[in-house]
């Protein structure tokens, strides 16, 4: 019997822990299983792939010869006149006519994924932004007023610039569960997006530039992104 040899444990990353300020006050060593795994770009783009499909309508329809208008009458007789023979003007080779090979309603587009390899890639993008210093770990997110002035003043402080003194891209704000009064907050600030931990996916990770993440949704995270092991 041929036993597997054991991989070794995947280091954890160390990132700086922010205030609503803006100023670093601890550290938080994530786990490496989630947050230091290494990417493969084939498994990322499959996973993007099938979520797409599912927005993917299937509508798209053309018609057949045997659908379209008119027709009903030999365009001309069968022989003496010099040119082609043809029993309608709705064939295909005619213009306004049917088409042989076109699209047909309702046609399923949904691909399907595993569990585990849906959840793989999401720790790959995680890792990723991970390495390239593109979360931002809070303490603590809290806005009592629910104004969305408050909200803007909160992610001025925060580290979410772009590279080389650009403006900021899209901002992806994971919001703990009942958290009304934040979600309010930040649902109207221009370039975020709000994101629940229990409905995480590829497509909204990759379109954020930065991910702010408090600790009490990071810990939610972690809670449905763990794999148990057999």
């Amino acid at each position: 019997m041929i036993k597997r040899k054991d991989t070794p444990p995947i280091p954890p990353i160390t990132l700086d822990v922010y205030n609503q300020e803006g100023a670093v006050i601890s550290k938080k060593e994530l786990p490496g299983d989630i947050f230091n795994i290494p990417v493969k770009e084939e498994l990322v783009h499959f996973a993007v792939t099938v979520q797409q499909s599912r927005t993917r309508a299937g509508t798209s329809a053309t018609k057949t010869r045997g659908e379209v208008r008119g027709g009903g009458k030999k365009p001309w007789k069968q022989k003496g006149t010099g040119r082609a023979r043809h029993g309608s003007i709705r064939s295909p080779l005619w213009k306004g006519g049917g088409v042989v090979f076109g699209p047909r309603t309702a046609r399923n587009w949904v691909l399907r994924i595993n569990k585990k390899v849906k959840k793989k890639a999401l720790r790959m993008v995680l890792s990723d932004k991970a390495r390239s210093g593109s979360l931002v770990i809070l303490d603590a997110l809290e806005l009592p007023n629910a104004k969305t002035k408050d909200a803007v003043a909160a992610l001025s402080r925060l580290p979410l610039t772009g590279t080389q003194g650009l403006k900021r891209g899209r901002v992806g704000v994971v919001i703990p569960r009942n958290a009304p009064a934040l979600s309010r907050s930040m649902r109207n600030v221009p370039k975020t997006m709000l994101l629940s931990p229990s409905r995480l996916n590829v497509v909204d990770f990759l379109k954020c530039q930065k991910l702010v993440i408090p600790l009490k949704s990071l810990d939610e995270m972690i809670e449905i992104l763990n794999i148990p092991k057999k």
